[in-house]
């Protein structure tokens, strides 16, 4: 799977030139945004609810949409499907301009792009068959067609045994599932998820990125989520983009906005995810050194752009002296090694200058936070 596509923002080309010829990967976009921007009438005045979005999604990719309410997440992903129509700019879905698109067309296309949502949108009186059989309903396929549609979907969603339950006897991951199902029946190339999970509990939502995940890697969808929820994010997407807004303040490969997120959004989103320094901590920390025997604190922080993989044992005999973890993990997003680590180096006749000097070979990033007492 190729999910090579540009990470800066595209300038417009020159008049006469094709944009695919100064950015060759953009001819094989399978979602294309072109300078879109939204507005809405408000009762104060417009609302510019997207502007001057530029951003090519590959083929096959799963893409995260993140930001803060208000930042044009849902604005965004509903103008893939024309449920909502940009004010300004294009739309291009495999190089095809959507904007004009007629009443046939837009069916069309809405049956290419699968959705599913935060509440689920299942109809309560209808079962799990019914359910997810009713799109096929409406478009007029055969009964057997309909029939092993259906029989397939649920196998793929694991909810072969529920067929003849009614949403009211589901879990919220069940319901979700019947959702997802729903969602594919008309064999989508992309599929888009509103805020899928934030109905559900911690384990639940795992199970519903671990389908995700399989559908995606079995049928090839190019899967679009938006959501609040950082480790979604990390758990599942191949490139992120932060709007704030309406505008595009940061993007790139998760691992990379995770590690060394640049913008002032970025970090506010990701500070719960980052370990801070625990508050049992405070106390034992001071300034300045109390006595010979005060122990030096480090933080080293991995961004995953260091060129080694971290050695923790041989971080530890490059310090000397008595080394103690405080506080912090490292984890691996996309091959890459992220994290931090607060480290207390005491019984050592390196000073904290040289000490950190010595860490900077490990971590990208390192600082004296002060001394143990």
């Amino acid at each position: 799977m190729n999910v090579a596509i540009a990470h800066e923002r595209l300038e417009p080309p020159p008049p006469g030139v094709n944009p695919t010829e100064l950015h060759p990967q953009l001819s094989s976009a399978h979602v294309r945004f072109i300078n879109v921007g939204k507005t809405y009438k408000g009762r104060q005045g417009p609302v510019n609810a997207l502007k001057g979005i530029d951003l090519a999604i590959a083929r096959g990719e799963i893409f995260g949409i993140i930001g803060r309410s208000g930042a044009g997440k849902s604005s965004l992903i509903r103008t893939i499907n024309r449920l909502e129509q940009p004010s300004s700019g294009r739309v291009l879905i495999d190089q095809i301009d959507i904007s004009d698109f007629d009443e046939n067309k837009l069916v069309a296309l809405r049956r290419q792009t699968g959705m599913i949502f935060q509440h689920f949108n299942l109809m309560s009186a209808k079962t799990v068959w019914q359910n997810v059989e009713l799109p096929l309903k409406v478009a007029g396929v055969p009964k057997l067609q309909r029939e092993q549609k259906v029989r397939e979907l649920l196998e793929l969603v694991g909810l072969q045994g529920k067929h003849t339950a009614y949403p009211a006897q589901l879990s919220g991951g069940q319901k979700q599932r019947v959702g997802i199902a729903r969602a594919l029946v008309h064999a989508p190339s992309i599929l888009l998820c509103d805020e899928a999970t934030s109905a559900l509990d911690p384990e639940t939502t795992q199970s519903i990125l671990g389908l995700l995940r399989e559908i995606n890697q079995r049928l090839g969808l190019t899967i679009i989520l938006i959501t609040h929820e950082m480790a979604v994010i990390r758990d599942i997407c191949h490139r992120v983009v932060v709007l704030e807004q309406g505008q595009i303040v940061e993007q790139g490969p998760v691992w990379q906005v995770f590690g060394d997120p640049q913008h002032a959004v970025s970090k506010t989103l990701l500070a719960p995810l980052q370990d801070s320094l625990p508050e049992a901590l405070h106390g034992r920390i001071t300034a300045q050194p109390v006595s010979a025997k005060s122990s030096v604190i480090l933080r080293l922080r991995f961004t995953g752009n260091q060129a080694r993989e971290p050695d923790l044992g041989a971080l530890f005999s490059a310090l000397g002296g008595q080394v103690r973890l405080l506080h912090g993990g490292v984890e691996h997003i996309q091959g890459h090694a992220l994290g931090q680590l607060l480290l207390s180096v005491s019984s050592t006749a390196l000073s904290a200058d040289q000490l950190r000097q010595r860490a900077e070979h490990w971590a990208q990033h390192v600082e004296v936070v002060g001394y143990g007492v």
